[in-house]
């Protein structure tokens, strides 16, 4: 079949920034979609994305459908037909619904007789004319949480849209999307090229726009070429090192469609004001890219970029110089009037501001955090009062001029303005630790007191918010629970720390004097251990893994983390999918026959089957080995231990009836399965992992 390539382009005014490139993966991904539910093929699909524009161009697409073959079976061939051989009311109205004569349909046979059947080819539609009701669909698919209209336009998109490319091979397909007349017009860059663009064929877009009209439309090449003339123009300041975070990085791809990178600078003495106030207010609310030193310090520079090629460049750097000053210069105001007041003076400035209806203000919950905090501390061994002291300060830079210009810097500069009240170190360092970690993957506190105020600012807000009946609800979650939970859980499995989920939820609970719900703390805990489910998925470990060790419910997380990695460990075995059935199967037999009521007591004398008393002596055995194991939390040598019953528990089933007619017997052979059942419930229940 033959082939030509595709070309569509949404032309709008400038594009959310943050939103470019994943509105771009959409679109390619809505009309990829679209062609292969539709049987279109083709070659590559490719992405275009630019701040006024999104583009898919589509190599090698079939000039039309395949052909479909139909088949409708009818009646069946004696119902068809009466004794004289003439069509039944069946096989008329059979071959009406069909649209053919009774006398145009076939037959088949099948291995439950003949039947009457039709058969046609449906003709695959042109490619031209399926194209604009994909576009249209994958372009209301997009993920735009709130759509404008524009002008009389009944047409809703995230920006105004001014001009469709719509291209199949060099034929305009002549048609209307989103409102708008499709062409072959183009716009270029809105200062260098202002006339408009003909696109003659799909395989010329982007060169048309790069060499004519100033525009880089491929992301990926114009988010690099930022990147190498940021680094470039660093290095070239003696050494220096542009440093580009991904997210600034694509933003400020986002933001530009002919990218210059120029060098800026400011006066050296903002580089008293710490460094972050320095980068909030140049990548934050400027977008320039900050430089350091080889020892990582900030430098007196910036890279910014200008979308245009300027005659005078000196004068784009002076217009970016005179507008970061000023943000500086209020940095360092905010700085300097800040440390006039240490952060204990403030605290009683926390009062009025409220954290949550029912639960009081900041300051409630900074007294709530500092009893919880020492409780925590002294659980794991660290400084009591160092915890409870920096709980007490924790909010306190809320209130600053810096942070209240700044909100990124909360906890940053609670660090900084604790040094320089001259709170010890550990205390001043956990202000900033308290937040971390911030998200996914994020670096986690590194001293026992910002451990022990992480964990109790998070839990206090867990207990609090399920206690009020107000726990995270589809999507909703504005206190941040889900990540307050996988926080909690990341400090102490990641620091070793031998915390119980049920005794800090409970010392939380303590704290509060006016919870609606009469226990918060069970609900709180089971939603912290279901936050492992994704942790591990991340991780590579099965579902079924996670299962069998929740099914224990062990409420302390680094407890819970060794069972998992020796479960999971355990089901890489030979023997594993054996005694996993084997679990299974005393489960449905014991819960069958009683379940608790069934002891673990094995009276020898009424052993009568060899394989039964192999079973029970290596019961007895694996027991004794394993005790000091599990007591010590060593479930992986354990588990790899116990492996070692496989053949005797298969013995047993193949030569031992459980259900003996004696029931002195049986209930003997029934509480040596519950003692076998019993080792293996000690880490997990291992009857949830795969037996096939």
């Amino acid at each position: 079949m033959a082939s030509q390539d595709f070309l569509v382009e949404i032309g709008t005014e400038e594009l959310p920034p943050k939103a470019l490139k994943s509105l771009s993966d959409a679109f390619a991904r809505g009309l990829e979609n679209a062609m292969g539910d539709a049987g279109l093929e083709s070659t590559g699909v490719q992405a275009f994305a630019a701040p006024r524009r999104l583009a898919v161009r589509v190599t090698g697409l079939a000039d039309a459908q395949p052909d479909k073959a139909i088949e409708k079976r009818g009646p069946a061939v004696k119902a068809a037909f009466d004794d004289d051989g003439n069509p039944t009311r069946a096989l008329t109205g059979f071959a009406g619904s069909v649209g053919v004569s009774p006398d145009q349909l076939d037959t088949m046979e099948t291995d439950k007789g003949a039947w009457v059947v039709y058969r046609s080819v449906e003709q695959g539609r042109p490619t031209a004319e399926l194209l604009p009701g994909m576009v249209e669909q994958a372009l209301n698919q997009l993920p735009i949480p709130k759509r404008m209209r524009w002008g009389a336009h009944k047409a809703e998109f995230v920006r105004p849209i001014h001009w469709v490319v719509l291209l199949f091979g060099s034929k305009v397909i002549d048609t209307e999307i989103m409102g708008i007349t499709t062409g072959n017009e183009t716009r270029g860059h809105r200062f260098h090229c202002p006339s408009p663009l003909i696109i003659p064929t799909p395989d010329a877009y982007e060169v048309v726009l790069k060499e004519e009209g100033y525009v880089l439309a491929d992301f990926a090449e114009r988010r690099e070429r930022i990147r190498k003339g940021v680094i470039t123009l660093a290095r070239e300041q003696g050494g220096g090192e542009a440093v580009i975070g991904d997210d600034l990085l694509d933003e400020v791809t986002a933001l530009n469609e002919w990218p210059v990178p120029l060098l800026g600078r400011f006066e050296e003495r903002f580089l008293d004001v710490p460094a972050e106030a320095l980068i909030s207010s140049m990548e934050e609310h400027q977008k320039y890219f900050h430089v350091v030193d080889d020892q990582g310090t900030i430098k007196p520079l910036f890279v910014t970029v200008a979308n245009l090629e300027s005659a005078d460049p000196q004068q784009v750097i002076s217009g970016n110089e005179k507008v970061i000053r000023p943000r500086l210069a209020d940095a360092a105001f905010f700085y300097d009037t800040d440390r006039k007041r240490t952060l204990e003076s403030r605290i009683d400035e926390l009062k009025p501001i409220v954290f949550q209806e029912k639960l009081g203000s900041i300051h409630d919950k900074s007294v709530r955090v500092a009893a919880l905090a020492r409780r925590i501390a002294e659980a794991i061994g660290s400084d009591a009062a160092l915890s409870e002291r920096a709980a007490m300060l924790a909010k306190t830079d809320l209130v600053t001029e810096m942070v209240l210009e700044f909100s990124d810097l909360q906890g940053i500069m609670g660090e900084y303005y604790a040094h320089h009240d001259g709170e010890p170190d550990e205390v001043a360092k956990a202000l900033n630790e308290q937040y971390m970690p911030r998200f996914a993957g994020d670096d986690l506190p590194t001293t026992n007191t910002g451990c022990a105020l992480a964990l109790a600012d998070r839990i206090d807000s867990l207990v609090g918010l399920f206690g009020i009946n107000q726990p995270p609800s589809g999507t909703r979650d504005p206190f941040g629970l889900r990540r307050a939970a996988l926080g909690v859980l990341r400090i102490i499995v990641e620091h070793r720390l031998s915390l119980d989920l049920t005794d800090c939820c409970q010392w939380a609970a303590e704290q509060f004097t006016s919870l609606t719900e009469s226990d918060p703390v069970t609900p709180v805990v089971d939603y912290m251990l279901e936050r492992f489910r994704a942790h591990y998925e991340e991780q590579g470990v099965g579902a079924e893994v996670f299962l069998s060790v929740q099914a224990r419910r062990p409420t302390g997380p680094l407890d819970f983390d060794r069972r998992v990695h020796a479960v999971e460990a355990f089901r890489q075995l030979p023997e594993a999918k054996a005694l996993a059935a084997a679990n299974k199967r005393v489960s449905n037999i014991l819960i069958k026959q009683g379940g608790d009521d069934i002891g673990e007591s094995v009276d020898r004398t009424l052993l009568e089957e060899g394989a039964e008393t192999a079973l029970a002596d290596a019961v007895d055995t694996q027991a004794e080995k394993t005790a000091a194991l599990f007591a010590d939390g060593e479930y992986e040598p354990a588990l790899a231990s116990l492996a070692s019953l496989r053949e005797t528990v298969d013995n047993f089933f193949e030569d031992v009836m459980v259900m003996a007619d004696d029931e002195g017997v049986r209930r003997n052979r029934l509480a040596l399965l519950n003692r076998l059942r019993n080792l293996f419930l000690q880490v997990a229940d291992i009857s949830l992992l795969p037996t096939g």
